[in-house]
């Protein structure tokens, strides 16, 4: 079996492989569109509105050991990326004391296209970037805060937006394998069609069974294919993508099964868990001038299985259910930019409809469904409009004042006719900034802005709990957030650093529960912290970078001793070193650590706190690159994501109040052979 999957991996190379012998290494760029390479060494002063926003560019992360898709959005500071589940999921994110869940107030976008899934049947704002091949990606742009008026829904905490290439610098042959059944194979290449155009074609196939003492299955596959013309200043693209996956998932367990040695620490309880998901995809950017625009539209399917109570409220089949989503998403922006001297304005918009034909919940015995909590059609549709002026008020003194207003639109058709309904919500969100450079090199930030993320609109709807029969409270479409920040800026030839500190406040708000089909009520919030980050490459082979981020995050309008936010991590440190030698060899050692969290309200229980170190070491000669990946190099014993709350085994007489785990996975190898033309 293992020989079959490297042969299927293998397999997917060839196409792409020939392919990309017919790419030209050396096919010349365009100066309008220049090569990203460290990001982080751009200059932003004088062009970024906050002192928390950045640009990650290829070389930032080309070496960087990365064991799941979703560890990209980690090159922005401060933001952690873990998983509670199988591979295929997408992953739960933390970002300025938030668990953002799979997503609710970060906002993802590739290529313009938004990446959250409102309405959906797992979580709202769901956020899975396995879609993504890494070897395509350009550039990472980051923004936290709710300061920019180009984007409304789930930016309240930050928003990251990838580029995949247009060209790629080399065609790519790659072939990885690693301990614990993991293979995968990759092919990419661009052919230059003339005319200034560039055709890019990439392919993907990974198979892995997880340390896991059930084996996980992952099968992926990812197609990519782009053809663009012209510059980045003048010119469009249009691609298509297609994504499929299916896994077998082990989710979290709790704490006592795996201490009385009912189970492995690897271990799972229910035996039926996992899924299936699909994403196919075609979008088109174009930019002529001062006048941007973008358009999307994207297929999507997931059956997701889980069990995180286990026998508690059926002693006899347990508590399995099963998430289904099946949509269409349709969409687009576009912008226009201008100059005046002194002033410069941007107005744009944006377009999206959500034709959800499936979104339901179901009660599961052995992986198959037995009966339906509910199951729903939904339209929902948003259109946003914003205009932002920025004015230069004195040599190095610039202000940005910007007015965003969003509009939703919903129609709920409800397997229950009693939740069935339609309605609409709207908001205004102002955005202000002052940028001053002092002194050459620095520049100070202040920011306020107000956003928003949207709420499942079958939460606006219901009326009867599905589960239990008994009267549901309605939830807001659009809750608001306010934001403030204050920050510095240094750029000094190959140094650069950073420094703010922020504040965010949240309405209180009711959130629609995709695990329980109904609704759950969520106190006001207030969080505040601080955030550290830092670049230098003192040579050209000697790279290094860190971030620090510390968070308080309380409930506001509640009793003192339960204002702690369960799951608000409260510290985040990341930090690496590259180093890149003329005789080829490279590498890289990189530590991640984020502390400890209430799990509670009353903060009696917490979190332990978790500590990786990675390491990275790769040898080119020639067109051929060596690669051996160490992820958690020290074993670290840690977890990955860590619960509280009552489940039931089989054999106890009632439920327990318990914390549950998801390991981190114990230290393992990866080798990959790769070739470049």
């Amino acid at each position: 079996m293992p020989l079959a999957k490297l042969a299927v991996a293998s397999l997917l190379i060839v196409p792409a492989s020939a392919l990309a012998q017919q790419t030209q290494a050396d096919a010349p760029h365009s100066p309008d569109d220049p090569i990203i390479v460290y990001g982080r060494e751009l200059e932003q002063i004088g062009i970024a509105q906050s002192g928390s926003q950045g640009v990650v560019g290829y070389k930032d992360f080309e070496d960087r050991p990365i064991s799941r898709v979703g560890e990209l959005v980690e090159n922005v500071p401060g933001v952690i990326a873990t998983q509670h589940s199988g591979t295929g999921k997408a992953n739960q994110y933390f970002l300025r004391g938030f668990n953002l869940d799979h997503g609710t107030d970060f906002a993802g976008f590739v290529d313009g296209a938004p990446v959250n899934m409102r309405t959906h049947g797992h979580g709202q704002g769901y956020l899975d970037f396995n879609f993504l091949i890494p070897e395509l990606v350009e550039r990472i742009d980051y923004r936290k805060g709710p300061y920019f008026s180009d984007v409304g829904d789930f930016s309240g905490a930050g928003t990251v937006a990838f580029k995949t290439w247009d060209r790629l610098p080399a065609p790519v042959i790659e072939a990885q394998v690693g301990e614990y059944g993991y293979y995968r194979g990759l092919a990419a290449g661009s052919i230059d069609t003339g005319n200034g155009g560039a055709l890019l074609v990439g392919v993907e196939g990974t198979f892995s069974n997880g340390p896991w003492v059930l084996d996980e299955d992952l099968e992926k596959y990812n197609g990519f294919a782009k053809y663009s013309e012209g510059t980045a200043g003048h010119g469009w693209n249009v691609a298509a993508s297609l994504y499929h996956a299916r896994w077998t998932s082990t989710d979290q367990v709790p704490e006592r099964a795996i201490d009385s040695g009912l189970i492995d620490r690897f271990g799972f309880v229910d035996d039926d868990l996992g899924g299936r998901s699909s994403r196919y995809a075609l979008t088109a950017q174009g930019r002529w001038g001062g006048f941007s625009a973008n358009a999307y539209a994207i297929g999507y399917r997931l059956r997701l299985t889980s069990n995180f109570t286990y026998f508690l409220e059926d002693p006899v089949d347990g508590d399995e259910f099963q998430q289904r989503d099946r949509r269409g998403l349709f969409g687009g922006a576009a912008s226009y930019a201008a100059d005046f001297g002194s002033v410069s304005i941007k107005v744009g918009g944006d377009l999206r409809y959500d034709a959800i034909g499936k979104v339901g919940l179901y009660r599961s015995i052995g992986g198959r469904i037995s009966d339906t909590v509910r199951e729903d059609r939904v339209d929902e549709l948003s259109a946003g409009l914003y205009a932002q002026a920025q004015v230069t008020l004195a040599p190095g003194l610039r202000a940005i004042v910007g007015l965003r207003g969003d509009l939703y639109e919903y129609d709920v058709e409800a397997g229950l006719p009693e939740n069935s309904g339609d309605g609409s919500d709207a908001i205004l969100a102002p955005k202000f900034a002052l940028a001053w450079a002092p002194a050459r090199g620095v520049e100070l930030y202040a920011n306020y802005g107000e956003s928003f993320h949207s709420n499942d609109v079958r939460g606006a709807t219901i009326s009867i709990d599905p589960a239990t029969g008994d009267p549901a409270e309605r939830v807001p479409v659009l809750p608001r957030v306010r934001g403030a920040e204050l920050g510095a800026r240094i750029e000094q030839g190959r140094f650069t650093a950073s420094l703010v500190g922020w504040w965010l406040k949240l309405e209180s708000e009711l959130v629609f529960v995709g695990d329980a089909g109904s609704t759950e009520p969520n106190d006001a919030t207030r969080r505040y912290g601080v955030e550290a980050t830092g670049f230098w490459r003192p040579t050209d082979w000697l790279t290094l970078d860190g971030s620090a981020a510390f968070t308080n995050a309380r409930f506001r309008g509640v009793p003192a001793g339960l204002r702690r936010i369960p799951g608000s991590v409260g510290e985040v440190i990341a930090a690496g070193a590259t180093v890149d030698l003329p005789n080829g060899l490279s590498g890289t050692l990189r530590v991640r650590h984020f502390g400890s969290a209430p799990l509670i309200e009353d903060g009696s229980v917490t979190s332990d706190p978790t500590t990786l170190v990675n390491l990275g070491v790769y040898y080119r000669t020639g067109p051929v690159r060596f690669g051996v990946d160490v992820f958690n190099l020290f074993d670290a014993n840690d977890a990955d994501i860590t619960y509280f709350y009552e489940s039931r085994l089989p054999g106890e007489a009632g439920g327990v109040e318990d914390r549950h785990l998801h390991p981190v996975e114990p230290r393992q190898l990866r080798a990959s052979v790769r070739l470049t033309f």
